[in-house]
């Protein structure tokens, strides 16, 4: 007889270890398994979060099974004890093994609420954005500036939250003491910037920044990555462009810069300039005027005078020969490419058409005749305001 309970013993204790390795077969399987999640979610984990509080939001959000198998493979993982506060992406259909190692890896949030510091020609801008998961896109929450309004209650509650992200974001042909001046009011950053920073020296870009950063190490990599592309530009220049230095071609694009917004005109107003440098020509373009006035030191703010036109500085190409002395604004890449390699054209004069954009000439009767439809567009407007 205790034979034969022996012996069922026996065939019990198999049948329960043969359904107990299926079990755990079954939860690694789950576990590592393509995930319910129909789209998307951004997870947020507050700091002081443990497993059972997240693993509970992913049933919740239909992105985990079970949040039980959830946590006993975090577990299993030896990933349990390293849940990161932070906003997360879940893509859709994770696993739950995927899961567990986006919100363990730790780093910067992936998504979630984002400060942008917006430095532009005209004015600066503090937005406050969120990453809408459905889309992957940004959606604005609130915008203010600065120097003129107070911080609304949209930006004081996310700037006391440990997972906002922050970026500052450079304008293209902002000028060095714009961007000098704007990073001394950006508040998640410390530090002075001793000096000014050379014209042109600063890549106008979006940099990720977290609260803390030195002012001086930003300013550092701006210089990095604007010497990176003027390097690689000048390497792969059009070899029969009339300037000497990669400086040269980084004024000539600052100068490209002011003079279009528009990206397709890059290449013929960058031909219009070389044009007029093979021929001798005066480059006779208003912002280095401009420039001569403010120094980069704002906007002007109105148009210009003709004793200003006439006076001579260094940077005035209506009186001066040649390129100004220094570049007149921090070029973007595509100003940078198109002051290396214009365009082949025959033109020698542009002027607005009133699109935005500029009408070309090949001659000063063809460049009369737009000027004169440009006067036309002004003076229509003047009226119609």
């Amino acid at each position: 007889m205790w034979r034969h309970i022996a012996s069922n013993a026996l065939t019990f204790l198999v049948v329960m270890a043969f359904l107990l390795g299926g079990v755990i077969l079954w939860g690694q399987n789950t576990y590592r398994a393509e995930g319910p999640l129909g789209e998307q979610i951004c997870l947020r984990v507050n700091p002081g979060s443990n497993m059972r509080t997240v693993s509970e939001k992913l049933e919740a959000e239909l992105a985990v099974r079970s949040a039980a198998i959830f946590r006993v493979g975090a577990a299993y993982s030896k990933k349990s004890g390293k849940l990161k506060a932070g906003s997360w992406l879940i893509p859709e259909g994770a696993s739950m093994s995927e899961i567990t190692d986006i919100v363990t890896r730790g780093g910067a949030s992936t998504c979630g609420v984002e400060v942008v510091y917006r430095i532009g020609v005209t004015r600066s801008e503090v937005q406050v954005r969120e990453l809408d998961p459905a889309t992957n896109r940004f959606v604005e929450k609130v915008a203010f500036n600065p120097t003129e309004d107070s911080a609304p209650a949209e930006f004081t509650e996310v700037r006391s939250q440990s997972d906002t992200r922050y970026r500052v974001a450079i304008a293209e042909g902002v000028t060095s003491w714009q961007i000098a001046d704007a990073l001394m009011r950006v508040d998640v950053l410390k530090g002075e910037i001793a000096e000014t920073p050379p014209e042109g020296s600063l890549s106008p870009d979006s940099y990720e920044v977290r609260e803390g950063d030195d002012r001086a190490e930003l300013i550092q990599a701006m210089t990095t990555a604007q010497e990176v592309l003027v390097a690689a530009a000048w390497a792969g220049r059009d070899p029969d462009l009339p300037l000497k230095s990669a400086g040269e071609l980084l004024i000539l694009a600052s100068i490209i810069e002011k003079e279009t917004g528009v990206a397709a005109e890059r290449g013929q107003v960058s031909s219009v300039f070389v044009n007029r440098l093979n021929l001798g020509m005066r480059l006779q373009t208003d912002p280095t005027v401009i420039y001569g006035i403010t120094k980069g030191q704002g906007v002007l703010g109105r148009g210009l005078r003709q004793s200003e036109l006439r006076k001579e500085t260094p940077w005035n190409t209506y009186v001066i020969d040649g390129l100004p002395v220094t570049p007149i604004a921090n070029p973007g890449r595509a100003s940078i490419e198109a002051a290396a390699n214009p365009d082949t054209t025959n033109f020698v004069f542009f002027v607005a058409d009133g699109t935005g954009g500029h009408a070309f000439a090949r001659t000063l009767a063809e460049h009369n005749i737009n000027v004169a439809k440009w006067r036309k567009i002004e003076a229509e407007r003047a009226i119609n305001q």
